[in-house]
């Protein structure tokens, strides 16, 4: 067998991994060894951080974890922007880096790119952060690595080799990686017990006027969300990464949940369903009042147990929620309200769309011209005007093909590397970059 580093490569390779994202150097050397003999696309940044913009676009654009190689000290904290924005957006993302050699670590001897304590850094950002110490710690990392990605709540996670390990001989015998999935292709998480579904089905069914909140947890379920709000004749508000889920649908309201007027829409409900969504203040209060829309009757579905604590709900369900949304199909009965959905959601848009004000709209038909004349496309976006606007009211023509760093960690210089990520993803389908506000000059040189 090869080295530690080689057969590191390999078994990202058993996994599905088809693309690698980072700049070559003699902290990676044993890794980039193992790259010319694999199947593995390598595409090479100018910038670490634009490694990292680049994983972010491709995960999100492919649905898959992104995956980028990095060297210790500054090749990481020059990535962990990107991985922040991440997690803040909630993107699987692997960022493997070297290390300094093991004896070398924590002495604080001056030594190349050291760190006080690399992989604590790392893992103030990353959702896991661990050092592979020898050879038999390799597949069990890797396997921890993208079973936290996808297992979940979706972010990065890192994991560090250290130079002195990272050319030993790997002599392990072991079983092959395991397939690597896609969000959309992992089983089923639904973990919640009959009567929590029947209670949530008896309060959607008997609810009058019903509103769903869409967030980028079901994203992907356009199909199942759309039957279940027909069902209860719901509005569905989506937020900045769930537009695109209802595009030019009756029931769809594709503005911001920090309106006053989505605002006044989620306050008329007598049940909410609450799917996916962390009910963040860059989407549901942007403007800072303090406050989010109250909600007399809060069902909120999330897989994360954490954000589900944040903020009280009548109904917490802890699980996918696209999950729970096919199973609450096979319970929920065909709504008995006053068939006012459609209306409510109509006045919604349009009381959205006129208060944004004159400028924000015309950015909005802007956007609606460039949808208009490349269909499906892929916008991805920096923290610009056209992107604000958009993010105010705006209604995509793709599930997943709306996405920008203008909230949430709002990194600058995000658009142009994550674009040529989401790009190399999915070379079938156009990819339109928006960056303004100074954005372009932070990540220019990645359009080489």
């Amino acid at each position: 067998m090869g080295s530690i580093g080689e057969q590191l490569v390999a078994e990202l390779e058993q996994r599905g991994v088809d693309t690698v994202f980072g700049i070559p150097g003699v902290h990676t050397l044993e890794l980039y060894r193992g790259l010319a003999a694999s199947g593995i696309r390598h595409v090479t940044p100018r910038h670490e951080q634009g490694a990292g913009f680049m994983t972010d676009g491709f995960a999100r654009a492919s649905g898959k974890p992104g995956v980028a190689f990095v060297i210790t000290g500054p090749g990481l904290t020059n990535t962990l922007t990107a991985m922040a924005q991440a997690r803040a957006d909630s993107v699987p993302m692997v960022v493997i880096s070297g290390v300094n050699p093991l004896p070398t670590l924590g002495k604080g001897m001056g030594h190349l790119h050291e760190l006080p304590d690399q992989r604590r850094l790392a893992g103030s950002v990353a959702l896991r952060s661990e050092r592979v110490e020898t050879a038999a710690d390799l597949v069990p990392a890797l396997n921890r690595a993208f079973d936290t990605c996808l297992g979940g709540r979706p972010g990065p996670v890192h994991i560090e080799v250290p130079l002195d390990l990272a050319g030993e001989p790997y002599t392990l015998n072991h079983e092959p990686g395991k397939a690597l999935a896609t969000r959309q292709g992992q089983p089923s998480r639904l973990k919640l017990s009959k009567d929590q579904l029947d209670d949530a089905a008896a309060r959607l069914s008997g609810a009058q006027r019903p509103v769903i909140l869409a967030g980028g947890g079901v994203r992907l379920a356009g199909a199942t969300v759309r039957t279940l709000a027909r069902r209860l004749d719901a509005p569905v508000v989506q937020t900045i990464n769930a537009r695109g889920l209802l595009f030019d649908h009756a029931l769809s309201v594709p503005a911001s949940p920090s309106l006053q007027a989505v605002r006044d829409l989620i306050e008329a409900a007598d049940v909410v369903l609450a799917l996916g969504t962390e009910l963040g203040s860059t989407d549901y209060d942007m403007y800072a009042t303090g406050t989010l829309a109250l909600m007399r009757t809060l069902i909120r579905v999330d897989i994360c147990a954490v954000q589900l604590s944040r903020h009280p709900a009548t109904l917490p369900l802890q699980a996918d929620a696209s999950a729970t949304v096919e199973a609450l199909l096979d319970r929920v009965q065909s709504s008995a309200n006053d068939a006012s959905g459609a209306a409510r959601a109509q006045q919604a848009r349009e009381r959205a769309f006129d208060e944004i004000g004159a400028d924000m709209r015309a950015l909005s038909h802007w956007l609606n011209a460039i949808r208009d004349a490349i269909p499906s496309a892929l916008i991805v976006g920096d923290s610009a005007q056209p992107l604000y606007a958009g993010n105010l009211a705006y209604d995509h023509d793709r599930p997943g093909g709306w996405f920008n760093a203008a909230t949430g960690f709002g990194a600058l210089g995000y658009a142009i590397p994550a674009a040529i990520g989401a790009a190399v993803a999915r070379p079938d389908v156009p990819v339109v970059c928006i960056t303004g506000d100074g954005g372009a000059q932070f990540s220019l040189p990645e359009l080489m």
